[in-house]
Formats: C-alpha cells, sequence, structure tokens
C-alpha cells in the first residue's frame, strides 16, 4: 500500500517537529555564555559527526558543517549558540540545568533549525547525487550576545575556503503571529552603539557654589540637548539616541565635580551614525562649556547595521512565497551583520506568536512553528 502525497507530508512533519524539539530541548537544557560553549559545541559535533560533512573548527568555539555536493557556489546556514545570564522562570521539563543562565533568546531554536537543516541536507544528497544545486557550509558561531563572534568567523577565512557566496540566518521573534517567516530589502535591524559622557567641573560647598563648576549641571544640559538632537535626526531617517543613566556627585549640598552619562545610539548608515557622533560631540561641547567644565565622549564599536542585499533578498522573495515584509527597520542589533559585510547576506524572523519578550526570564515557544524556519532552509538550499 502507498501513502498518498498528503499523509506522507504529514508523517514528514511528524518526524521533523520530533527532530527539532529534541534538539531545542536538548540544547535549552545546558545554556552556556560568550565563548565558553564545551557543552554545546560537542552536542552540535556530535550531530554533524555522523552527517556525510567535513566538520571543522574555524576558530575558537565555531563549528561548521561543509557539504560538498558538487555544485556551483556556496550557501552558508548561520546560527548562533551562545545563551544569557539569566536565570529562567519558565518552569518547563527541560529548564535550564545551568543556574543563573538561560536561552532566553531563542539561540537553542535557532541550532534546531540549522541542525535539522543540516541532517535534511545530509539525507538529500545521500539519495540523490546532484539533488542539491550549491554547496553548503553551515555555521554555528559563539558570542552573538556579548562580542560579536560573528566577525571572529569572518575573520577566520572560513568562508574564502569554501567559496561561500551567500549566508542566511533566522532569529525567533515573538511580536510576529506563530509561524511567520518576514523580512525586508535593505535596512532591517541597527547598528548600536554604547555612548558615555564623562563631565569633569570642580566641587564646592553650595554656599559657595560660584567656585565651583558644575558637572551635574552640564550633564543635565547635554541630556536635553541629546534628546532635542534625536528628534531632529529622527526625521531624516530611522534613528535614535536616548541615555538611561546618570550618575553625579558625593552629596546634595555640593556642587558635583564628575558626572557621567551613559545611553545608546541606534542607527541604520554609517553616515548617520558619524553625523549623529559629530552632533552629539557639539552638543557635550557646548553643555560642558556652559558650566566651566571639561567632557569627554565615548562610542563604543558596537555591531554594524543588519542591511539584506537587495539582489539577494530578490531571490528570496522568490524562493519563499509566503514570505511578508517589515514595513520599517527595527531598533535592535545583530553580529549577522558582520557576516553581511564580508559576503552579501539576508536575515529573516521567524514569529513564534508568544508575545512575552526576547532575554525575559519566561520566554519560551512552540517548537511546531520551528517547521516553517526548515522550510524555508529547505527552499534557500535548492535555489540556484
Amino acid at each position: 500500500m502507498t501513502d498518498s502525497p498528503a499523509g506522507a507530508a504529514g508523517r514528514t512533519d511528524e518526524m521533523d517537529i520530533a527532530e527539532l524539539t529534541r534538539f531545542r530541548r536538548d540544547l535549552h537544557r545546558i545554556p552556556e555564555l560568550d565563548f565558553d560553549l564545551p557543552e554545546t559545541t560537542a552536542y552540535v559535533e556530535r550531530v554533524l559527526g555522523a552527517l556525510s560533512c567535513e566538520v571543522s573548527r574555524p576558530c575558537r568555539s565555531c563549528v561548521c558543517a561543509h557539504f560538498d555536493v558538487g555544485g556551483t557556489g556556496c550557501t552558508a546556514i548561520r546560527s548562533d549558540m551562545d545563551a544569557l545570564p539569566v536565570t529562567e522562570r519558565t518552569g518547563l521539563p527541560f529548564a535550564s540545568e545551568h543556574p543563573g543562565r538561560m536561552h532566553a533568546c531563542g539561540h537553542d531554536a535557532h541550532m534546531a533549525m540549522a541542525l535539522a537543516a543540516s541532517r535534511w541536507v545530509d539525507r538529500t544528497v545521500r539519495r540523490e547525487q546532484g539533488a542539491l544545486p550549491r554547496n553548503v557550509l553551515f555555521v554555528f558561531q559563539p558570542a552573538e550576545e556579548t562580542t560579536g563572534g560573528a566577525k571572529t568567523v569572518c575573520e577566520s577565512g572560513v568562508f574564502e575556503r569554501y567559496g561561500v557566496d551567500r549566508i542566511f540566518g533566522f532569529h525567533v521573534w515573538p511580536d510576529l503571529p506563530a509561524g511567520t517567516v518576514a523580512s525586508r530589502p535593505g535596512p532591517l535591524l541597527a547598528r548600536s552603539s554604547e555612548v558615555t559622557a564623562s563631565f569633569t567641573g570642580r566641587s564646592a560647598h553650595i554656599a559657595r557654589y560660584r567656585e565651583g563648576r558644575d558637572a551635574l549641571g552640564a550633564a543635565a544640559r547635554f541630556a536635553v540637548g541629546a534628546k532635542w538632537l534625536s528628534r531632529k535626526l529622527e526625521q531624516e531617517e530611522p534613528c535614535t539616541l536616548r541615555f538611561g543613566r546618570m550618575e553625579a556627585g558625593t552629596v546634595r549640598n555640593a556642587v558635583a565635580g564628575s558626572a557621567r552619562v551613559e545611553g545608546s545610539l541606534r542607527v541604520f548608515s554609517d553616515a548617520m551614525f558619524d553625523r549623529a557622533c559629530a552632533e552629539l560631540d557639539a552638543v557635550a561641547r557646548t553643555a560642558a562649556g556652559e558650566e566651566g567644565c571639561e567632557v569627554e565622549l565615548g562610542f563604543s564599536e558596537g555591531y554594524p547595521p543588519v542591511v539584506n542585499d537587495p539582489a539577494l533578498f530578490e531571490l528570496v522573495r522568490g524562493a519563499l512565497p509566503r514570505l511578508e515584509e517589515v514595513p520599517e527597520p527595527l531598533l535592535i542589533a545583530e553580529d549577522f551583520s558582520f557576516y553581511q559585510r564580508h559576503l552579501p547576506g539576508v536575515f529573516l524572523l521567524l514569529g513564534t506568536g508568544t508575545g512575552t519578550p526576547l532575554h525575559a526570564d519566561t520566554f519560551d515557544l512552540d517548537e511546531r512553528v520551528l517547521l516553517r524556519g526548515l522550510e524555508a532552509y529547505r527552499r534557500l538550499l535548492t535555489t540556484e
């Protein structure tokens, strides 16, 4: 007796969801941080080691699997592996076994989709030589949440070694309906830079305030000026400049001799970043000068903006007929951007429909949504 196509498809989905669930829950139990991923990399290598691929570690705490199918060109699939320093409060039977650490950003789900896709590639090429038009490289990277492990992967030369000419990646997204796959051409996610303004004045008792140089006053002027600057820049292109922490002085009845203001700048182009930095520097110096203070303004390197290659995005649009378009760029950051500065890439969002935000200690998802991500990977890997 032969199965109907619908029956076969149903059983395939059941097999896929069982595999995705097993991978995701196994990995959810063993969250690790930054580059310190011994259990996670061992798990990933065990799965990949049983497949017809070349497994390598091109740089610290990175695992890659290359499938040479005799194709032209090579497509890379990226997954991040690190977790967050969060104490899990989901109460799930497969909750974190590592106190103070949790896969609260869905990287366990990303790994599950990539591992399931690698097993699908293995089955496909074993069944029929030439079934895939392009070679495939799976990249499991460290330190997305901290120092940008993607940059280290790019510097390793692994993409040149295997002739990779395009890369795709996913992030689960609670604000989208469950199973929705979405993205947009051009800017998708922001460049993030931490901003610190340090003001130095002269402390004096408030009874002799004229002898002081008010660092707190300068910091307050700066914070207000920065808000007006942000509003002006936002009229020209999406960006945000906000400060969330200020620290100044030692006692209430003395002019503050020092003050520090900390915030974040998020933009979608290098030109806007350079302009925002220059204009914020002018605001800081004006504020300091009005109070007779000195100022140091610093910007962290951060991650570049995630900008989807327009030509590759059109290929993705053709391969994924149910792809939805994100109406405007999002003000979060992701180190997938380093890959896109190295080679053409498209980053995709996969809706979980949970509403619980990423990084929350109660974050969870229904593994059935991962079927859509796996389906998208299959379609992209069969596209020339």
